[in-house]
């Protein structure tokens, strides 16, 4: 059991944010040991044999795959630092991970159990030119494993926060970081997270705590006390049908809407962006945007702001249409 003391100042400054390294960790485990990750077997069948041959996964996988080891191995915090807020930017997390000094390097990698395999001594020996290469490792990576799946990612995840948005304004702090995850609850002032090998300090009072959201972390939870505030990770919901294709508006609904309006409110199974409803349907920006007016107007759809996007989701009403028997 790991403890983090979180005083009500604690409390106020809890935040959610966005990462992309995060998605790249997370993901490199579920490589490992897709058997305890069952839900996402179809993107590690699509991409494992594409990272095989760059050498970025399996036994001659590099710098990345030796830092990650499998659940419950220890991981470096220096792997995710702190994420600034709702709007990833892995340019931006690279550059806080070259940062890393290298005191911190070592002493985290003096974590690591064993002898060092070459990649890890290399690093140990200079940790300046190793954090550049695995900064260099970490974009092939993304290239080629997560940058052709993240607007479907990032959908979700920007559902999750607004979700949990909802329940914090619906049930207040207690509410929402017990909700967060089975193994997770907020008890008096520390929160409590039923997680082995971990041995995170308690968070001083009014340092707080950032909530990342994450795809890839299912069906678990990983806690760091990276730096002055803590990062807590939780599995995202709506995971079952990440990597599904959205069922078909009924033929019915789309005589009376049109069959573009229709098509649109099946795909806003979770808010999205104009720019990612034309880019799954097909249509043109402008085209989709003429659409998700009308769908307001009449009720369906309801568009809020996230960061510099804006997001659509369709309503209750809209649900029950798609629902409808026959």
């Amino acid at each position: 059991m790991v403890a983090i003391g979180l005083s009500a100042d604690a409390v106020a400054r809890v935040r959610f944010a966005l990462s992309c390294l995060w998605e790249v960790v997370a993901s490199v485990r579920v490589l490992r040991d897709p058997g305890d990750h069952a839900v996402h077997l179809p993107w590690v069948n699509r991409v494992r044999p594409r990272l095989a041959e760059a050498g970025l996964a399996g036994p001659d996988g590099g710098l990345l795959w030796q830092l990650v080891p499998p659940a419950p191995g220890y991981l470096a915090d220096f792997l995710t630092p702190p994420p600034a807020g709702l709007t990833p930017d892995l340019g931006q997390e690279l550059s806080a991970l070259r940062a890393t000094p290298p005191g911190t390097v070592r002493a985290q990698l003096d974590l690591y159990p064993g002898a060092r395999p070459p990649a890890l001594a290399a690093l140990y020996a200079d940790p300046a030119d190793g954090l550049r290469r695995l900064a260099e490792e970490i974009g092939a990576y993304w290239r080629l494993a997560l940058a052709a799946e993240w607007p479907r990612i990032r959908a979700l995840l920007d559902a999750e926060v607004f979700r949990r948005a909802r329940r914090l304004a619906e049930a207040g702090a207690a509410g929402l970081l017990n909700d967060l995850h089975e193994r997770v609850r907020w008890e008096g002032d520390a929160l409590l997270i039923s997680q082995r090998h971990c041995a995170a300090p308690d968070v001083p009072d009014g340092s707080g705590l950032v909530l990342v959201p994450s795809v890839f972390v299912w069906p678990s939870v990983l806690s760091i006390a990276a730096g002055d505030v803590p990062q807590l990770a939780y599995p995202a919901r709506g995971l079952g049908a990440l990597w599904e294709c959205p069922p078909a508006a009924p033929d019915a609904l789309g005589a009376v809407l049109g069959r573009g309006r229709a098509r649109l409110l099946a795909e806003l199974d979770a808010p999205r962006s104009t720019t990612e409803l034309a880019r799954r349907t097909g249509m043109s920006p402008a085209g989709v945007s003429q659409h998700l007016a009308a769908l307001r107007a009449a009720g369906l759809v309801v568009t809020h702001r996230a960061g510099r996007s804006l997001l659509s989701n369709r309503t209750p009403v809209a649900e029950a249409l798609l629902t409808a028997p026959g």
